[in-house]
């Protein structure tokens, strides 16, 4: 099977991400969200970004408005019926995901991969209740999407060969770097990664040193790009939360614990850039 058309299920960062970059490679791409608000911003995201492209010279002209061209926005969720490949990016939420992948098995038709972005979360688990979990896989897709070249394709303990095969292929043409990593939770990125946010946290709530201080001892010393806090809030404090909680959870081992000030934060709405405020303020 050659997949040529995609739908991504989340108008939210990630999904309109995925979404430019799989209409960019030539795909014709539905984006779809349940919120015509959602919907509406997330085409504009993308539209907006694809223009800071041209801006850039990184794309033409006439490379976004092909892009552009290829994209559908739709909040119905049969047009999943059309294509050969889904991609979920919504919430981080197990219910939530399996009740998605219940209704698209009665959508979308037998040779239809589907896909998840989950960040954390069991492939097997969710492909557990469909009737084809050989064709359920997992597409983790760093963020900003458009920017970062890393997906982590994961295989549920029933995923075929070809399907991994034709999910590699997809992600090369994105002009991304597939790496196969073990449905494991957290796999491999947000297992190294969140720990040490985890505690550069506790860091800051055992009163060692401020978010600055943290973030200027990782930067200057360790040369991260990014401080471990600012990343937090960038990615936001919700998530970091959802993939500890998935951590503890999985392995039954406290060092996975998550931090009560990362709850606190959650608690108060305090979710980072996304709320205007998280360990920084923004505007």
């Amino acid at each position: 099977m050659t997949i040529e058309q995609v739908m991504v299920i989340g108008a939210g960062q990630m999904g309109a991400g995925i979404a430019q970059v799989c209409a960019v490679a030539g795909y014709s791409v539905f984006l779809h969200d349940t919120n015509q608000e959602s919907l509406d911003r997330g085409y504009q995201r993308i539209e907006g970004n694809l223009k800071k492209q041209v801006d850039k010279g990184r794309l033409t002209l006439e490379q976004m408005e092909g892009a552009l061209n290829k994209l559908i926005p739709t909040c119905r969720l049969d047009v999943a019926g059309e294509v050969d490949l889904v991609i979920e990016a919504i919430i981080e939420n197990m219910v939530v995901k399996k009740e998605l992948f219940k209704e698209l098995e009665r959508v979308v038709k037998p040779s239809t991969i589907l896909a998840s972005n989950t960040s954390s979360l069991p492939i097997t688990e969710i492909a557990a209740v469909t009737d084809n979990p050989e064709r359920v896989i997992g597409m983790h897709f760093m963020n900003p999407v458009p920017v970062m070249k890393l997906v982590e394709i994961i295989r549920g303990l029933a995923t075929s060969d070809e399907v991994f095969s034709q999910v590699e292929e997809v992600t090369k043409r994105l002009g991304k770097v597939a790496v196969e990593v073990n449905d494991f939770p957290g796999f491999v990125s947000n297992r190294i990664l969140m720990p040490m946010i985890n505690e550069a946290i506790f860091t800051v709530y055992e009163g060692v040193a401020t978010p600055r201080a943290v973030d200027e001892v990782m930067m200057l010393g360790m040369n991260h790009p990014m401080g471990p806090l600012t990343l937090a809030d960038f990615i936001g404090l919700d998530t970091c939360l959802s993939i500890m909680e998935t951590l503890h959870d999985g392995f039954g081992d406290d060092k996975y614990r998550p931090c009560p000030l990362l709850r606190k934060y959650v608690s108060a709405g305090w979710l980072g850039k996304k709320s205007g405020r998280g360990f920084y303020q923004y505007d």
